[in-house]
């Protein structure tokens, strides 16, 4: 059945309120006349005067141009710039020529079911013969070559499985002379590092640490590789050098104090220079997210452009003179340049959207990166460094549905303990003189993350604010973006301290002359969907309605509830080690005050389906224990399991259907005002 069924049995959806079998209002879609859902479903009218809004299929099809978190990548020639497209496919567009469109060079990059610990990551060889990409599509993660051969005077395109571990690999990294594949896989049970022989597929494991080692680089004379070792915690970090052969390691840098959540993925590589002296790396040790250089054979390291705010994504010039990175103010991402003589520029800077993934043309002459903003998604540009001129190489969307989509405010308001939260402000357009509407306190994951310009940061908070919602998107204590301290401000007080944000952000809703201050809700995804459960049972009779989505009630069963060990990493760095700090994770397990809720809360999740090769299970039950536990004391609630979804809701169907699903539950509860006793 497809999302015009959104009553359907198949769908699974249960409802545990005390009166209702399944969810309000839904069946209202059903009687549509078989034409796009979406369509029938947005036939309400919103309630405000707003002209029509966009459907939820045009919204949520709105796609990046480049899909995936890896940057685009140039082929060492310089003639084409390679990705993963929002299809999946490994794509390729022609910096000199980018009116010729998208050249598909292969159809699937398939990768499911890894979590933090891999991603497509399409990598060039040094020849550019090659493209080395992992992949499950033989059944489980190996890595693959793409090339172009010719054949009988035809050029063809040919893809082949390099190695045949079955087992999870990322940091993709060619030898200089590429004859080598470096890479850290899992094949026994511990991230380590290997190396693979191209074309033979002859392995070799490098490493055997019982610690997480990952992302490795080679030293431009490939004589030896410098990879990443995390220390139990996951939070100290030592670059290694050894010889090629594995032999030898010696530490090279010791950075120590960055807690690195997706398994060494925001620690990154550390990249030598291209004359190999210098070894550039991610650091927090000044409590910013800033790049240092050290020398490769020991001495003091220094800044390469220090600041008060996070920067992402460096990568050295061809020739070593310059390193390119980008830096987050308030959560504007600017690309900038500094060099080895100590001079900064601001290559690509606009006053509000988010400038990402830079790379370096082979001649070092243009950088490519992706520009979006609150109400665009990403796309592909190409700037002149010596000229800061650029020029649009690929885009995805539908411009005419992007036209229909309004920036947010970025606002600030007070919060306890002195601190001031930064948030945006979604309205509702068209809005008239005098019209109040519902308002929406929307709670990001993480804990450690940041609501900023990019565009999938607010694309599913469009559908309601053209819907006639006014959406808070608060960065609460505890978010990244504004320096160690904050970030680490709600370690061991999830749902309380962090909750105090929370209120305060419903305080400043009820002081817009435009928000009805008895009807406001709270949701979120993730941490966003543990926030949510907080506000049900820590502050009952704030909210009048709730969604949590993928979210966790009982904190004392993280550890055997949860599918990824980095999620069990960062409990135990936020809320302390388990069970010695038992009275910490029980304070902030909202399960445990189920019973004081008022809040009518709907509980969402995707059904539990890992990839084949993982172990496969029943339907998770953190978020269905809480349901349970609400409906043990006859609250109202709602849950639904969403089919053929992990523990969260990604599919495009299935995303439309949650956006109708989440809209019918808050006209239900929201769109009538209740008065006191």
């Amino acid at each position: 059945m497809g999302p015009q069924d959104r009553g359907g049995s198949t769908q699974r959806t249960f409802a545990l309120a005390v009166a209702l079998a399944v969810l309000g209002a839904a069946s209202a879609c059903d009687s549509g006349s078989g034409d796009d859902p979406s369509a029938t479903a947005d036939a309400t009218p919103p309630p405000s005067s707003a002209t029509t809004p966009i459907s939820a299929a045009e919204l949520v099809d709105l796609r990046a141009a480049v899909g995936g978190s890896h940057s685009p990548k140039w082929s060492p020639d310089g003639s084409m710039i390679t990705f993963v497209s929002a299809n999946g496919e490994l794509a390729a567009v022609n910096p000199d020529d980018p009116g010729a469109g998208l050249d598909i060079l292969a159809t699937d990059l398939s990768l499911s079911g890894v979590g933090s610990l891999g991603a497509p990551q399409p990598t060039w060889s040094p020849d550019g013969e090659r493209i080395a990409y992992t992949s499950d599509k033989g059944g489980a993660p190996d890595i693959w070559l793409w090339s172009a051969q010719d054949g009988d005077g035809v050029r063809m395109r040919v893809e082949r499985r390099l190695t045949e571990l079955s087992a999870r690999a990322n940091g993709l990294a060619w030898s200089p002379d590429g004859r080598w594949i470096a890479f850290a896989g899992d094949r026994f049970g511990n991230m380590d590092i290997w190396k693979v022989s191209v074309p033979e597929g002859e392995l070799h494991r490098l490493t055997d640490d019982p610690l997480y080692e990952g992302y490795p680089s080679w030293a431009p004379d490939g004589e030896s590789i410098f990879f990443v070792r995390m220390d139990d915690r996951w939070v100290d970090h030592d670059v290694i050098e050894i010889n090629a052969d594995g032999t030898d390691p010696r530490i090279r840098v010791a950075d120590r104090g960055f807690f690195d959540y997706r398994a060494g993925r925001a620690f990154g590589a550390a990249q030598p220079s291209p004359d190999g002296e210098t070894l550039l790396y991610r650091s927090q040790s000044s409590g910013w997210l800033n790049f240092r250089v050290a020398p490769r054979e020991g001495g003091e390291s220094r800044p390469v452009a220090a600041s008060n705010h996070d920067q992402s994504d460096a990568r050295w010039s061809p020739d070593g003179e310059w390193i390119s990175y980008t830096e987050n103010r308030g959560g504007v991402h600017s690309l900038r340049l500094a060099s080895t003589s100590g001079e900064e520029r601001v290559l690509v800077a606009h006053d509000l959207g988010a400038v990402l993934r830079p790379e370096w043309s082979p001649d070092g002459r243009r950088i490519s990166y992706t520009y979006e903003t609150p109400t665009r998604p990403a796309e592909l540009f190409v700037v002149d460094v010596q000229t800061g001129e650029s020029a649009k190489m690929h885009a995805e969307f539908d411009e005419a549905v992007a036209a229909g989509l309004h920036m947010p405010e970025k606002v600030r308001y007070p919060s306890t303990d002195g601190l001031t939260i930064e948030a945006y402000l979604h309205r509702p357009p068209n809005a008239q003189a005098g019209e109040r509407f519902p308002g929406v306190m929307w709670i990001h994951g993480g804990p450690t993350s940041q609501f900023d310009d990019q565009f999938r940061r607010h694309q599913q908070v469009h559908f309601f604010a053209q819907r006639g919602y006014i959406v808070l998107m608060p960065n609460i204590r505890g978010s990244s973006g504004y320096g160690l301290e904050f970030e680490d401000l709600n370690n061991e007080c999830w749902g309380h301290c962090d909750l105090e944000d929370v209120l305060a952000g419903v305080d400043y809703l009820k002081t817009l002359p435009d928000v009805d201050p008895d009807r406001i809700a709270v949701t979120g995804t993730s941490y966003g969907g543990i926030m949510t459960m907080a506000a049900v049972a820590f502050a009952p009779d704030v909210f009048q309605a709730a969604i949590s989505l993928s979210g966790y009630g009982d904190m004392t069963d993280f550890h055997t509830r949860v599918h990824e060990l980095q999620h069990i990493k960062l409990v135990e760095y936020e809320l302390g080690p388990y069970p010695e700090n038992r009275d910490v994770y029980l304070n902030s397990s909202a399960i445990l005050r189920a019973h004081q809720a008022t809040t009518p809360t709907f509980v969402i999740q995707g059904e539990g389906i890992a990839a084949d090769w993982r172990i496969r299970e029943g339907q998770p039950q953190a978020a269905l224990d809480f349901a349970r536990k609400l409906d043990q004391h006859y609250k109202i609630v709602r849950y639904k399991a969403y089919p053929g979804e992990g523990y969260y809701v990604y599919g495009r169907d299935n995303t439309i259907e949650k956006l109708h699903d989440m809209l019918d539950f808050f006209e239900e509860f929201l769109a009538t005002e209740i008065g006191g006793v």
